[in-house]
């Protein structure tokens, strides 16, 4: 316990409570393999206006994409977004939603080339969450999180 915080880990989920209010939750994924070099999938992941395709599969409405931001519409909420915050070439691509979004979440895509067309990826969310909300998605968190892992992998196999 420091400063009204208490840290609990249990498997690949962390809670952090601060002083009852939000809790701070960081859910990692399993880690995949795909068959690709490190600094091909970064090129992909890395821009959000290739997503253009899969968005469009996924029914989003009012997508808008370039480089490092894009929004759409989901769920009643008009304008919701995301940004790339941070980059680290070939290694790491954070982001984060807009201000459109009602709670904070950072997103961590790392990749690790282990040998050549052998990169490793694991994704990381660190969401803070009122109870509410981490009473509805809790949960859930983990398993779409290894679902999108592995529809990663999955899409770079094609």
């Amino acid at each position: 316990m420091n400063n009204g915080e208490l840290t609990l880990k249990t498997g690949a989920i962390y809670l952090q409570i601060n002083r009852g209010k939000r809790i701070m939750k960081t859910i990692e994924s399993k880690i995949v393999s795909i068959k690709r070099l490190d600094e091909d999938i970064y090129k992909v992941l890395s821009d959000f206006q290739n997503f253009t395709p899969y968005a469009q599969q996924a029914k989003l409405e009012n997508w808008e994409a370039g480089e490092d931001w894009c929004k759409f519409e989901v769920q009643g909420i008009k304008e919701a977004g995301l940004r790339i915050i941070e980059k680290e070439p070939n290694k790491t691509i954070k982001f984060t939603g807009n201000e459109k979004i009602p709670f904070e979440f950072y997103v961590w895509i790392q990749l690790k080339q282990v040998a050549p067309y052998d990169t490793r990826m694991k994704i990381t969310v660190k969401a803070k969450l009122n109870m509410m909300m981490k009473m509805l998605v809790g949960s859930k968190l983990k398993t779409g999180i290894d679902s999108l892992a592995d529809q990663i992998a999955t899409a770079f196999s094609q």
